[in-house]
């Protein structure tokens, strides 16, 4: 029960007849404490729980009710002339006891304050006991109105439906048990119909109904009464609902399980009886085991006579097998046993039988298993005539293998040799000769033959005992020993094997095993020469280690060094874009570095694999030679590419990793070549006959440093590096060319790498591409058709190569290998008026160069006659004397057939040519706006300001749900791309990918989608691509390739 505690505080200076109320005794389950004072006072007015004034002034009134608690009971004594003023304050006063009052009537008015007091706890009791209950209640509680409407419910209802209180009382059936009311299989009429019958019969209903619960469905046990008004009418109803979802899925897998155990007991290929101890009932049996033992049905067997045992088995088993069963005394015993079953055909069957004592309802019932084990006794009886004969014939293969065998009872140790070969010059034969025993010939054998240090081994291997043990596990039982014969050690075998059952002895015999024992060694030292490689390369991965931790330091050193410089030297900015030029060199060879570190471990884990696209190798070559130009320039090497018979030069292949691995070798000999050398690339064809196939050959040529052979046989080993004082100070991985070698293999390709000393390099990779038959290949050129042309090269292949292409064009194609020829022939070509069309120039030539063999055609042709220079330059760095001479176009080298096709073209139809420039020109004019979802700052700062220099206009988002939500509030085409970085908090760059593209807008649903991530392995492109995106943009951001790609997806 509860107990309540009051603070009365008393205020007035006229109630001193009220003082004996102080002595008036609290009701059960109440204690009190009176306060009392002349006028209101604060802290008193806020401890009290009732307050009884004796009005006498306005200002006490408003005092005392304006520090009064809020739950506090505020009871004002007055004379009836001021009870008018105090109804203005009715709403703050509990009541108004009105003087004069005797004491009897002050008496009776406290005595019914108490008794209201408790009629107020005594109803918050009530409350709270039922509040307690119904909300503790693991059952669904509800209290409805006659319109269906829910008045009340308790937790567990709340959790039911997963909504809260205020969610749900005032609300029906439909939006609580989220039921579409025009779902034609909602249950609610069923519901309100129950409601129904129990406000019209009065009585308790009870029923099973199902009910929708957010994904799925819950039946429920429900009993529903009437709720009555004061008056005894019905107001609604009151429900009470358990669960039996739960109990109801069981009660089916039950069920379910009985089923299947009574499919299985029918089915199943053990036998199963169950019978009484007392009379041998049958209680149960199984399909199989009337088959067993030999019977179609139970009635078969139970007339032929069931008594304890089946009266098919075998006579001679039946005691046993009796003795075995009556054998279990205690409820839970159980025994195993083995017996045979004669069928009415004739047919013996072996049955394995499990019997356990149970009791079952007072009653003691035998349960027995019987499994069919004739296959497994019918094959060991093979085995074991097997392993006789096994036996016998191994005993005589010791006859033909070995040198001396013997046969030896190990009982009495006593035998005789079957073959007594000499394999110790007479020695042997002096003991195992005839009949022999076994203790003194062996003792004699190893005092004279054995190598003293093998002695002991070979006398523990061979006593009688130790045979006898050693061959009880096994079979066999061998020992190998040294001798020495004739001066010499030779490796010896002595092998026992036991001939049958004990009494038929034991075989031994004796072998040379010199030929073995060298092959084991040869072993040895091979699995030597392996551990020595894999110290070398654990060697080396220490070294490696320190290699990089150098390497990387060294630019990392650089970065934080030139960047302290800038800083310091704002003010020039000569020396700080100087300073910034070396930053970014190094923080390229950085990131250079761990990629390699990287692409090897995704090697080593098995994670690298080939993306096979259409490629263009015009395009690899080029873009080759664009990105070592600067350092070809910086180191002023001669750089030379070519191409010999390339007919199809579109291909099917992993442009990425292609370009990868010629990058790598085309570094390296840039980076091994000192100043004033030569690195040439030059790629080959051979076509598949029949085929749309074709081999290529891209051969690297340097006049570098070169190698030592020693390294060369170890240049593919992971973290392999030259060690001399040149290569010691060009920084590496020692990972590059062993990355090249695994993608090579991966492209089913090969590499040869041949180098010597201050002699250079030439490293020589061979694929096979397939080749792209859809690809637009050039066409003959109609103004070109049957026109003479002069191809002007000092290199056979080159101009062999290209006039080839301009046949197939449909030109007369010549060649030259000299300019002072070309001049001569143009000079013929004039007189006979037979004029070449086209010239096809080589810059550099070795006796005129090409400026000046330009000039001299142009002299006899004039101006109208094309001529292109074919160059391994930059054309940027001879452009303008070039054209000074009379050059019409620039071809680079290697020259690919579709680049001279396309020049050509250019040439002869000029207006394609302004059109294709105007287009590119107006691709440069960018301008739009951008969203970017980006969590890191820097990040962020770097991007906007790249993208705004681009011309781009660029709002930020901090993750992807803020970019959805931005996306989402813009109108279609206020932004023309997404740039999503992936690893964000709150929701990641894939997750907001497909959230974009399940927009119900198509627009806005449709907005290309760019990743821009540090995540840049080709698994998680293709993750980007899966999530919907248009493109992936790896993090450092290449400037070039970031506004590359922006350009080939919004133009």
């Amino acid at each position: 029960m509860y107990h309540c505690h009051l603070n009365i505080y008393l205020i007035g200076s006229k109630l001193d007849s009220f003082e004996f109320l102080k002595g008036m005794s609290p009701l059960e389950n109440f204690t009190h404490d009176f306060f009392r004072s002349d006028s209101p006072e604060k802290e008193l007015t806020e401890k009290a729980d009732a307050v009884f004034l004796r009005f006498e002034s306005e200002d006490g009134l408003k005092k005392a009710l304006s520090h009064k608690k809020a739950d506090a009971d505020f009871i004002v004594i007055s004379e009836k002339k001021g009870t008018d003023l105090l109804l203005q304050y009715s709403d703050r006063i509990s009541d108004i006891w009105t003087l004069p009052l005797s004491d009897s009537e002050l008496k009776f008015r406290f005595l019914n304050w108490q008794k209201s007091q408790k009629r107020d706890k005594d109803y918050w009791e009530t409350k709270n006991f039922l509040e307690t209950t119904i909300n503790g209640s693991p059952n669904l509680i509800w209290y409805k109105s006659k319109e269906g409407l829910h008045l009340k419910v308790n937790d567990s209802f709340c959790e039911t439906v997963n909504k809260t209180k205020e969610q749900v009382e005032g609300r029906d059936h439909f939006y609580i048990w989220d039921v579409d009311p025009n779902d034609p299989d909602n249950n609610a009429e069923d519901c309100y119909e129950s409601d129904r019958l129990v406000m019209e019969s009065g009585v308790t209903c009870t029923s099973e109904e199902t009910v929708q619960s957010g994904n799925e469905k819950k039946l429920l046990t429900t009993y529903k009464s009437p709720l009555y008004d004061l008056d005894g009418s019905v107001m609604g109803t009151v429900g009470v609902a358990i669960d039996i979802t739960k109990e109801r899925q069981y009660e089916q897998k039950i069920i379910e399980k009985n089923n299947t155990l009574e499919s299985l007991f029918a089915t199943i290929d053990c036998g199963v009886i169950c019978h009484t101890v007392k009379d041998s009932r049958i209680i149960s049996i199984n399909h199989a085991a009337l088959e067993l033992l030999g019977y179609h049905t139970l009635d078969q067997l139970e007339k032929d006579g069931f008594n304890v045992i089946a009266p098919t088995v075998m006579e001679e088993d039946k005691p046993k097998l009796k003795n075995v069963i009556k054998s279990l005394k205690n409820i839970g015993d159980s025994v195993n046993t083995e017996y045979r079953v004669l069928h009415k055909d004739g047919k013996i069957i072996h049955i394995m039988g499990s019997i356990k004592l149970l009791e079952e309802n007072g009653e003691q019932i035998y349960q027995r298993f019987l499994v069919d084990c004739t296959f497994q006794r019918i094959q060991e009886s093979n085995e074991r005539e097997a392993l006789k004969k096994y036996q016998a014939n191994l005993t005589q293969a010791l006859t033909v293998d070995y040198n001396l065998v013997c046969c030896i009872d190990l009982d009495t140790g006593n035998g005789y040799s079957i073959r007594a070969e000499d394999c110790h010059a007479g020695v042997i034969k002096n003991f195992f000769s005839g009949n022999i025993n076994w203790e003194y010939s062996i003792s004699k054998y190893i005092e004279s033959c054995v190598y003293p240090e093998d002695h002991e081994i070979v006398t523990n291997a061979v006593s009688l005992d130790s045979l006898r043990d050693a061959l009880k596990e096994s079979s066999i039982s061998t020992v190998n020993y040294r001798t020495l014969c004739c001066g010499k050690t030779r490796y010896f075998q002595l092998k026992a094997v036991r001939a049958g059952e004990w009494g038929s002895g034991v075989a031994l015999g004796f072998r040379n095993i010199d030929r073995e024992k060298n092959d084991e060694m040869e072993q040895k030292r091979i699995l030597e020469e392996a551990l020595m490689q894999a110290n070398r390369a654990n060697k080396a991965k220490s070294v490696f280690l320190s290699n990089m931790s150098h390497d990387i330091r060294t630019p990392m050193n650089a970065i934080v060094g030139f960047t302290a410089l800038a800083m310091t030297h704002l003010e020039k900015k000569e020396l700080v874009e100087d300073y910034l030029q070396k930053i970014m060199t190094s923080g390229n060879h950085l990131l250079s570095l761990i990629n390699d570190i990287l692409d090897m471990s995704r090697i080593e884990s098995g994670k690298m694999h080939l993306e096979e696209k259409p490629c263009s190798l015009s395009e690899v070559l080029h873009g080759l030679r664009n990105i070592v130009q600067a350092d070809i320039n910086s180191k002023q090497l001669d750089l030379f590419m070519d191409t010999v018979g390339i007919i199809d030069e579109e291909v099917i292949c992993d442009k990425l990793r292609l370009n990868q691995v010629l990058l790598n070798l085309l570094s390296n000999a840039v980076k091994y070549t000192p100043a004033g050398g030569v690195v040439s690339v030059r790629v080959t064809e051979t076509p598949f006959p029949n085929e749309n196939k074709a081999n290529y050959q891209f051969i690297v040529k340097d006049t570098g440093i070169g190698m030592s052979e020693e390294f060369v046989a170890h240049i593919f080993e992971p973290f392999e590096r030259e060690r001399n004082s040149t290569i010691s100070r060009i920084q590496g991985t020692g990972l590059g060319m062993t990355i090249t070698k695994n993608i090579v293999d991966m492209m089913n390709g090969t590499i040869r790498v041949k180098s010597r000393q201050n002699e250079g390099t030439t490293v020589t990779v061979s694929v096979d591409f397939s080749v792209n038959t859809e690809a637009e290949k050039p066409r003959p050129i109609p103004k070109l058709q049957g026109c003479r042309a002069l191809v002007v090269d000092d290199d056979f292949n080159t101009c062999d190569s290209v006039s080839l292409m301009l046949q197939q064009l449909g030109m007369r194609a010549e060649w030259t290998l000299s300019g002072k020829e070309a001049v001569l022939r143009t000079k013929q070509a004039v007189s006979r008026k037979d004029n070449y069309q086209v010239y096809i120039i080589d810059w550099l030539l070795p006796d005129m160069n090409g400026i000046e063999v330009i000039r001299r055609i142009r002299k006899e042709m004039g101006e109208d006659v094309p001529i292109i220079i074919l160059t391994a330059y930059d054309w940027s760095d001879i452009e303008a004397e070039a054209k000074e001479a009379g050059a019409t176009a620039f071809c680079a080298k290697p020259l690919f057939f579709s680049e001279l096709s396309r020049t050509l073209n250019d040439i002869v139809s000029p207006e394609t040519r302004k059109k294709d420039l105007k287009n590119n020109m107006e691709h440069k004019c960018r301008a739009g706006r951008l969203l970017l979802a980006e969590d890191v700052e820097l990040n962020q700062e770097i991007a906007v300001a790249i993208l705004s220099e681009g011309g781009f206009t660029v709002d930020v988002a901090e993750n992807g749900q803020i970019a959805l939500d931005m996306l989402k509030e813009s109108k279609p085409g206020y932004y023309q791309a997404v740039l999503m970085d992936i690893q964000m908090p709150v929701l990641n760059g894939y997750a907001a990918a497909k959230e974009i593209r399940s927009l119900e807008n198509k627009e806005l649903a449709d907005i290309p989608i760019i990743a821009m991530s540090a995540n840049a392995f080709e698994e998680d492109k293709q993750e980007a691509i899966r999530s919907g995106m248009n493109g992936h943009i790896a993090k450092p951001v290449n400037i070039e390739v970031l506004f590359k790609t922006l350009d080939e997806i919004l133009y």
